[in-house]
């Protein structure tokens, strides 16, 4: 890997992230048919689909919104849920963080899970990759989810009801996650992480607004930190 060149670095990223396709593209059809049933035109979906670029967040605004909540009520569920990006953004300073910041607010914007989760597991597995070389390996992940996600996502709210209730499209949300979440958890803080956000969303749920969202995302970020405190002082004791 120390002889990648960024030109080889950007297709192997572009090949690495190829499976995710079979995701995105029934995932953007949804985000677009339900957008155009929530009232939006063609333009309106578009324009939130390209700002935006992020389908949870997308889809949990437009859920409020329908369900007549508050704007900011809105807003705020929205961006908790796109909270994750700030973490993945802290994850991934110490492999491209040298970028210039022109380059890195583009990367910023450019950023889906799925892109995220191929760039940072071949990261940690070949830690002596050159800095140009993660650069463009980032940006060929990103090449390929994001034209697919703006695509798609016009399909389906060009064609809209023409497509048939009975292809259940809304299977590929929870498939999305399970996929991107599965591999990147490796340790006992990580599952004890994913399984006070599973339990917690349920017992919650009952919280208006999809507030219960914030609510099973902060119990899980604490609970893990507090595991992985618990593990090291217990680690350091032994060393002792």
């Amino acid at each position: 890997m120390t002889q990648l060149t960024a030109r080889k670095a950007f297709w192997r990223g572009y090949i690495d992230c190829a499976p995710f396709v079979l995701i995105v593209i029934p995932y953007s059809m949804l985000f677009g048919v339900v957008a155009r049933d929530a009232g939006l035109d063609l333009f309106q979906t578009m324009s939130m689909t390209v700002l935006v670029i992020a389908g949870a967040a997308q889809f949990t605004a437009l859920a409020l919104l329908q369900d007549n909540a508050p704007v900011f009520i809105a807003l705020l569920t929205s961006l908790a849920v796109n909270l994750r990006m700030a973490m993945y953004s802290a994850a991934l300073v110490p492999h491209i963080g040298h970028a210039r910041f022109s380059i890195r607010a583009l990367m910023a914007y450019l950023m889906v899970d799925q892109a995220f989760a191929v760039c940072v597991k071949t990261y940690e597995e070949h830690p002596d990759m050159p800095p140009a070389a993660k650069v463009a390996y980032y940006f060929g992940c990103m090449m390929l989810i994001c034209p697919f996600w703006y695509g798609f996502s016009f399909v389906g709210a060009y064609v809209g009801q023409a497509i048939p209730a009975s292809l259940s499209l809304d299977f590929a949300l929870p498939i999305c996650f399970i996929a991107l979440t599965g591999p990147l958890l490796r340790s006992v803080p990580h599952y004890v992480a994913a399984l006070v956000s599973g339990v917690s969303i349920l017992l919650f749920s009952w919280v208006p607004w999809n507030l219960g969202i914030m609510v099973a995302a902060t119990l899980a970020m604490i609970s893990g930190a507090q595991t992985e405190l618990y593990l090291r002082r217990r680690a350091a004791k032994e060393a002792a």
